[in-house]
């Protein structure tokens, strides 16, 4: 794994960061200094782990020492959890809780009005 390969994982994961979850920044450890504390704990330390890799690939004694491994983990991590958000799946989930939440008030509302009912001997 090249120096290139670890600047353009962390260029995506920093792209995903910006196109999900709207996070500006000039580089993944902006981003991550600006709204890494919106992702979860794990997904927030392969980040970090990633950008201090991408900073450690650019000096060429330092790139020697990078774990390729942890890198990868890293980078599939934060894919697994960025991957999927896109703004049809987010749309489509806030209208699928809307109508979850309008259903159940009107659940309630009435089988409170039938109790009532019943109390007041109207059924």
């Amino acid at each position: 794994m090249g120096a290139t390969t670890i600047q353009q994982m962390a260029d995506r994961v920093a792209g995903l960061l910006e196109e999900r979850l709207q996070i500006r920044g000039a580089g993944l450890t902006e981003k991550l200094a600006r709204g890494g504390r919106r992702l979860p704990r794990k997904v927030r330390q392969a980040a970090q782990d990633l950008a201090q890799a991408s900073q450690m690939s650019h000096n060429p004694k330092l790139l020697i020492q990078i774990d390729e491994g942890k890198v990868a983990e890293a980078y599939d991590r934060c894919l697994r959890y960025l991957g999927p958000l896109g703004a049809k799946g987010r749309r489509w989930f806030i209208l699928q809780s809307m109508v979850a939440q309008i259903a159940f008030g009107l659940i309630v509302v009435i089988g409170g009005a039938l109790l009532f009912a019943k109390w007041r001997g109207l059924i």
